[in-house]
């Protein structure tokens, strides 16, 4: 073991997560691993003589975390350009959120940076539970040859933001000024009209306002934005409190989550741990109830922790050392509304969710992706402001889901009671024999969630298989590549064509919806031989999708079914895009 330089994140409250370490204004972040920071700088724009920035932004991004850049990158896959006020000159230190589901990787394609993600995250499919010293559980999710991606891939949130940073470089070098990204620059003031927002913001070469149609408020766990509109998370606040320790261990153990509950080194506690790349080791632990906060976050606290838990699982005389040490509290709130006027709340300014089932994060990105395309819309005049509203029905319902499954996971995790505790132990006593019993120790991991009640989805054709509207396509594999690699992020109808004698579509529904102004595409899929199609599949394919005999889908832009037809009727096409884009009657541009 060595004693390097640590950097430590503040312990905080349940609605808030870690709060980040004080920036510096002259040193960086130590370098992690492979990767190394950059310091970006302070930018000022031209300013009128009030020291107010001349005309006014689409829309402005307040936090240019993983969840601010995802919107960013969202909208600009629909041409609308931001502005993003970033209060560090940095990207995040700390490994902090860093399991990345499936789901997420599918909107991390859209986004450009898959391949980058992919390139350095870890894959895995599963993990093992002790209780004590003995491996009572066992799980798997879900994957199967139809997939292109894995369930889950292991990345540290630094490398999450560079690469999604490098993106909007690319894409502003295409498009100077597509996403105008301003770091060191701290949001301090909010005004909102019913046509825009007036926003005050201070750097290291002082302030200036400026203006935007839209304000989309993704701070983080401390949004000034949410505390300036003076609104609070409400749902439950856990008690037990976790250490996260980033460590740097040459360990040969595959990537998989191993969760240790009770064990003899650290007793009446719960440990987790997940192998990161550069040979980074991600170790949370239980605090005990009376164990303070600030000592177990002291160096020599945290290296005897460490130390010992390596010692108990065979590591011991590996060499390692501590990079990153933070606090975390265990909270299910929400926000009662995501859009508040002008300002619509995405990430941890709108939700807080329990690390258990690695729900925080990827919560985060699925409120980019079902943003960015109803945002751009709106600011591009296309759609009524209506469809934000939708935003937040849907995101809240999936945080309810989310919810659920999480404070599940998080009451055996960390039992909020004495009751749950023996519960627990009753229940991890008797899993090593009894497997239908080891079921309760289901991390319960994240997955797509159905936005079942949605107000876009249209009624359309009961099919034998297959999405329901509000449900995400799943995966499909085809004879060359995925189903995924056919659909942008634009609304698509996807036609199943079985055989050569599928009923046609309404030529002139098509073509009116391919004239509008809501960004849309045809693609199909046949059985080979069938010429003109977008790709070829066989018939499990077909099957699967309820299209034995064809079938056609509408697909939103994040991906989710908006209505399914088994012969589409004339009409049907143009009354479901109105209705999922709230739109205010596509016009040919």
């Amino acid at each position: 073991m060595t004693n390097p330089t640590v950097v430590a994140a503040a312990a905080a409250d349940a609605a808030s997560g870690p709060v980040p370490p004080a920036a510096s204004a002259t040193e960086l972040p130590p370098s992690v691993g492979a990767f190394h920071y950059t310091r970006y700088k302070a930018w000022t724009p031209p300013l009128e003589a009030e020291g107010i920035e001349p005309g006014r932004h689409p829309v402005v991004i307040a936090g240019g975390g993983p969840v601010g850049m995802a919107l960013a990158l969202g909208l600009a896959n629909h041409g609308v350009r931001c502005v993003i006020l970033e209060a560090d000159d940095t990207v995040c230190v700390g490994s902090r959120a860093a399991c990345i589901s499936r789901r997420s990787l599918e909107i991390m394609e859209r986004l450009g940076v898959r391949h980058s993600f992919m390139a350095k995250g870890l894959p895995w499919t599963g993990g093992r539970s002790y209780y004590k010293t003995a491996e009572v559980f066992r799980f798997e999710m879900p994957h199967d040859a139809q997939q292109k991606l894995p369930p889950m891939i292991n990345l540290e949130q630094y490398y999450a933001e560079h690469y999604l940073l490098e993106e909007i470089f690319r894409r502003n070098e295409a498009t100077p000024g597509l996403i105008d990204i301003r770091w060191g620059t701290e949001l301090t003031g909010i005004a909102q009209t019913d046509d825009g927002v007036t926003l005050d913001v201070r750097n290291a070469q002082g302030s200036y306002r400026l203006q935007g149609q839209w304000l989309a408020a993704c701070d983080g766990g401390q949004s000034f934005v949410r505390k300036a509109l003076a609104l609070a998370l409400e749902g439950t606040g856990y008690e037990g409190r976790y250490v996260i320790i980033d460590i740097e261990l040459h360990s040969d153990h595959p990537t998989e989550r191993r969760a240790w509950f009770d064990p003899p080194w650290n007793p009446g506690s719960t440990v987790l741990m997940h192998r990161q790349p550069d040979d980074i080791w991600r170790i949370d632990y239980q605090l005990r109830v009376g164990q303070s906060t600030e000592e177990a976050l002291q160096p020599a606290a945290v290296a005897e922790f460490v130390q010992r838990h390596l010692d108990a699982i065979g590591e011991g005389h590996l060499s390692w050392k501590t990079v990153w040490t933070s606090v975390y509290r265990a909270g299910a709130m929400t926000l009662e509304s995501y859009r508040h006027g002008r300002v619509v709340f995405a990430g941890n300014a709108a939700h807080a969710m329990p690390i258990f089932g690695v729900r925080g994060l990827n919560s985060g990105f699925d409120d980019a992706d079902n943003l960015a395309w109803k945002l751009a819309l709106v600011a591009r005049g296309v759609s009524d402001a209506a469809l934000l509203d939708s935003y937040s029905q849907e995101r809240i319902a999936a945080f309810h889901v989310n919810a659920e499954n999480a404070m599940r996971s998080t009451e055996f995790m960390s039992p909020p009671s004495r009751g749950f505790d023996l519960l627990r132990e009753a229940a991890l006593s008797l899993s090593e024999e009894h497997r239908g019993i080891a079921q309760l120790i289901n991390p319960r991991q994240t997955q797509a969630v159905r936005y079942a009640q949605s107000p876009l989805s249209s009624d359309g054709d009961a099919l034998s298989a297959g999405p329901l509207p509000g449900e995400a396509m799943p995966e499909q594999q085809l004879e060359q590549g995925h189903l995924t690699d056919l659909i942008a992020p634009v609304f698509t109808l996807l036609v199943l064509r079985p055989d050569a004698d599928a009923a046609p579509l309404p030529e002139d529904d098509v073509k009116q919806a391919q004239q509008g102004a809501l960004p849309f595409a045809v693609r199909t899929i046949a059985a080979p031989g069938i010429d003109g199609a977008d790709g070829h599949a066989g018939p499990a394919i077909f099957e699967a999708l309820g299209a034995r005999d064809g079938a056609v889908y509408l697909l939103r832009p994040d991906g989710h079914v908006a209505a399914r037809w088994h012969r589409m009727p004339r009409g049907a096409l143009h009354s479901a895009l109105v209705r999922a884009a709230v739109s205010l009657e596509p016009v040919a541009v």
